[in-house]
């Protein structure tokens, strides 16, 4: 390489460390390798995209239709008393969600995580919706065949096809960049350059002490907090809404095509929050813009009592609470550094996260319907809380930035020396978290 081409380099790499949110974007390839990163992302998206949508769609339908099969009258025909039905609720959290949130952050750079996981995670929106939908036509069209009850057909038509599309998506999938085949050699290489990049050359082997950085990670610890906050009103609202809006005084088939609407608003305004999210390169910013959204809504529905009044506020709930969520995910992903301690922090987050999911599952009881108060105090409440944590994270992510970046100056670090720190993660001081 020539002195002029190292010069340039070593410009960039100081110019990069003085921001305050460090993203990949702005890195020119290597001068040997001419890559349209736009055409690589656009690959990964077609090879990987599909699948993963796919696959938390109906994991996202299965979670979401114990209660489709609620209103179509499973709890009559099975005697259900007290918070029977609850503790059935709380058996439906599983670790997809884990799983393909540390798959999506494997793959793709920071800038390009907040569009990904937000189109996964409008799966939720979409099986909602569509879980009312396909169970309002099931109900009508399926009770009483073959002797049973159209709630069985429920759980049988909707199990059935995740069954099927597992077994499949199982022998389909890729696994991590280093083994992606369907791209170049030259655009293989600026991936795995890029995700070095990104991570400050953060380690990707298996050590025992990597595993104990994460534990003894405080950062881990607060983004669990944050995750534990929202999943009571996420897991719960979007779980019993065909419950809440049966409640209002819709039929139980109406019910369940007035979850549509609410889910569709939280699917575009997820969609449009994580672009947002990728093109401004920050997070927290518009958690804390949309939260307030999910808060006016619960209450609409804790103090009104016309149907109207009430149903909007279901709409703005999800609104408001689903982009949150999905935003908090990228969030959380993009700011860990090394692959083992990505993995333990991400699994710690949302395993941690999943006890406010069990809480979500008791929290609207039968003996509170029809308006559902104690629900919705408690969601407000979390969703209240979960803002100032928020506030919490925001701040003490820019002040470690900024000792970051002192450090950089002081000792004259640049990019050159990631390797110096590769074992540190996202506690090298070239490392940058974002906001």
């Amino acid at each position: 390489m020539s002195s002029s081409s190292s010069t340039d380099k070593e410009k960039l790499s100081t110019e990069k460390l003085s921001a305050e949110i460090v993203t990949v974007e702005y890195v020119a390839p290597s001068p040997s390798v001419a890559v349209d990163h736009k055409k690589v992302l656009r690959k990964l998206d077609l090879r990987l995209m599909p699948s993963v949508c796919l696959l938390y769609l109906f994991c996202a339908l299965d979670r979401s239709n114990i209660t489709n099969a609620e209103v179509a009258g499973m709890g009559t025909d099975l005697h259900f008393t007290g918070v029977q039905f609850n503790l059935c609720v709380a058996l439906t959290l599983s670790g997809l969600l884990p799983g393909v949130t540390y798959y999506l952050c494997a793959w793709y750079p920071k800038f390009a995580q907040a569009k990904r996981i937000g189109l996964m995670y409008s799966g939720v929106s979409i099986a909602g919706g569509f879980g009312g939908l396909l169970a309002y036509i099931i109900q009508d069209k399926m009770d009483g065949l073959g002797g049973l009850a159209g709630w069985c057909w429920i759980f049988l038509c909707e199990g059935l096809m995740t069954v099927v599309i597992a077994v499949i998506l199982f022998f389909s999938m890729y696994d991590y960049p280093e083994n992606a085949t369907f791209l170049t050699d030259a655009e293989r290489a600026w991936l795995l350059e890029t995700l070095k990049l990104d991570s400050a050359a953060g380690s990707k082997k298996f050590k025992r002490k990597f595993i104990v950085q994460a534990i003894k990670e405080p950062k881990a610890y607060l983004f669990a907090s944050l995750f534990f906050l929202s999943a009571i009103p996420g897991a719960s609202f979007s779980t019993f809404l065909p419950t809440i809006i049966n409640g209002m005084g819709f039929s139980s088939t109406n019910a369940q095509i007035l979850t549509l609407p609410p889910h569709v608003a939280g699917c575009i305004t997820t969609l449009f929050v994580s672009y947002l999210s990728d093109k401004k390169h920050f997070r927290g910013p518009l958690i804390l813009a949309l939260c307030p959204v999910a808060i006016l809504g619960y209450a609409l529905l804790i103090s009104t009592r016309t149907l109207a009044a009430q149903y909007l506020g279901s709409v703005l709930v999800l609104a408001g609470l689903v982009p949150c969520v999905a935003t908090q995910l990228s969030w959380m992903g993009g700011n860990f550094a090394g692959l083992l301690k990505r993995a333990v922090v991400i699994g710690m987050v949302l395993g941690f996260g999943n006890i406010g999911g069990i809480i979500a599952a008791f929290i609207y009881r039968q003996q509170d319907s029809p308006r559902y108060t104690l629900g919705h105090t408690i969601c407000i409440s979390s969703l209240s809380l979960f803002y100032v944590m928020c506030i919490v994270a925001i701040v003490t992510l820019h002040m470690l930035n900024k000792r970051k970046i002192a450090q950089c100056e002081r000792d004259g670090l640049t990019l050159a020396d990631e390797d110096t720190f590769a074992e540190l993660g996202d506690r090298s001081p070239l490392y940058r978290y974002t906001i």
